[in-house]
């Protein structure tokens, strides 16, 4: 039984069990696994595996909460990846502003530098607003942008792309040339198939991509994902 299939049948379990919505989302909200049952979700903001260390404000469910139109593209995504034996395997969606506060304050906190190591250890903390690595505002609280890599269909690992998801560094780039023919066939192969279905891409992260044209390209959301 490959990946993919043990996803849809603990879809369908979680399903039966009740495991139903616990929050009434906004208009034009929708929980990507009503849609996408077998999506593999990592949030890793609702985790200490990022570079807080710790979870973030506003992440109380490993549940990914998308605008509908983002969810119905990802789909599309998803399909074509299963016909190679790939699929999507995700990171973060939408984000409270809450959690972009969090990063904020983190990192006003120079000394607070347990995870440099792992998410940025060429940059300086006090740089990451600087070099474009974190915002006040995130586009991830309209709802429409998705960080997420590709996975194989029969094991569940990610595919090498070169650099982990939220490394803060050159290696992250779409454009960062010391990689393998392997990582950049993979990170190619990411890029093509989301810019396909209506995503466009961050040059300094090769994971992060927002829906064309989002339906709500001037709010930030608040809402805490549960």
């Amino acid at each position: 039984m490959n990946y993919k299939t043990l996803l849809y049948i603990g879809s369908l379990i979680l399903f039966t069990l009740g495991f139903q919505e616990k929050q009434t989302l906004p208009n034009g909200f929708v929980y990507a696994k009503s849609v996408i049952p077998d999506l593999d979700v990592e949030l890793r903001y609702f985790s200490q595996n990022n570079f807080v260390g710790d979870t973030i404000d506003g992440y109380k469910a490993n549940r990914l909460i998308l605008t509908k139109g983002t969810v119905e593209k990802l789909k599309l995504v998803q399909d074509e990846l299963y016909q190679q034996n790939l699929c999507l395997k995700v990171y973060d969606g939408y984000r409270p502003q809450r959690a972009v506060n969090h990063f904020i304050t983190w990192a006003r906190k120079l000394s607070d530098t347990v995870n440099k190591a792992v998410f940025y250890p060429e940059v300086k903390k006090k740089n990451l607003f600087k070099s474009g690595y974190i915002a006040t505002r995130s586009g991830h609280s309209r709802g429409s942008t998705i960080d997420l890599t590709i996975a194989d269909g029969e094991t569940g690992e990610p595919l090498d792309m070169g650099s982990p998801y939220d490394f803060f560094g050159e290696a992250s780039w779409i454009a960062y040339a010391a990689l393998t023919d392997e990582q950049k066939k993979n990170r190619q192969l990411l890029q093509t198939v989301m810019l396909k279905h209506n995503f466009r891409n961050y040059s300094k992260e090769w994971w992060h991509f927002t829906l064309r044209w989002e339906p709500f390209p001037k709010t930030y959301f608040d809402f805490e994902v549960e």
